[in-house]
């Protein structure tokens, strides 16, 4: 037998310091089941923290001011304010919000509406319980996320707009971009997110991120929507 002591057990490990903080999540439906449903979804995600829960579009500009969240997931159907209508009011309050747009409306019209207002993400509540987590934690790295459906109709409607167009628009000389930002932004005006367009061109997500930004810096865009609608509109799209 031997006369060494037993091996103390394991300390517990102390969170690393550069971890990042969880994703600060406010929930916004008139519906409290649906509600109720979708927090307890968030909760058991040790990355996301849900910090709070609002079941009218007034009531969830004041929360978001109060409790500043990294992602908003509202409804566009609400009593009194719309979803949409909060977005604008929350996009004032808090500029940092991601704001998501949770729904059943598959209508166009409220798609754009809500892009136009600031959300950055638009899913239908047909979406699975892995599918959920995964778009908060895209949409507060700085992704968009809409629904596949959804986003098949956002680039018809684009498509529509630039053939009605006729080429008839003003055109600015262009500006140059590498073959490499090319690539990447055919895949943005595709609704790909930056993991997709990391495993199609086998390069790292960090190095997509990179070329995203300087191609919204090339081209005087804000956002990767309004680099879909100029990659239609110029034709980047007609080779593939």
């Amino acid at each position: 037998m031997s006369g060494h002591p037993p091996a103390p057990e394991a300390a517990y490990a102390a969170p690393s310091a550069t971890q990042a903080p969880p994703v600060k999540v406010l929930v916004v439906d008139d519906h409290a089941f649906f509600r109720r449903g979708l927090v307890s979804v968030l909760d058991d995600e040790p990355d996301i923290d849900v910090v709070g829960e609002s079941g009218d579009g007034e009531h969830a500009v004041r929360t978001a001011a109060d409790l500043v969240p990294d992602v908003v997931l509202m409804d566009v159907w609400m009593p009194g304010s719309s979803g949409i209508d909060a977005c604008t009011g929350i996009k004032d309050m808090v500029p940092s919000a991601k704001i998501v747009m949770l729904t059943m409306s598959d209508e166009e019209d409220d798609l754009f509406e809500a892009l136009k207002a600031g959300a950055t993400g638009y899913l239908l509540k047909e979406i699975s319980v892995d599918e959920l987590p995964a778009a908060v934690r895209a949409v507060a790295s700085g992704q968009s996320f809409i629904t596949p459906s959804m986003a098949t109709k956002l680039i018809g409607e684009f498509t529509a707009l630039a053939k009605k167009d006729g080429g008839r628009a003003r055109r600015v000389p262009a500006p140059q971009l590498t073959g490499r930002e090319t690539e990447v932004l055919r895949r943005v005006a595709r609704c790909l997110n930056n993991k997709e367009i990391a495993e199609e061109l086998f390069i790292s997500e960090h190095t997509v991120k990179n070329h995203v930004r300087n191609i919204l810096e090339k081209l005087q865009l804000h956002s990767r929507t309004e680099a879909a609608v100029y990659a239609v509109r110029e034709k980047f799209l007609d080779g593939d």
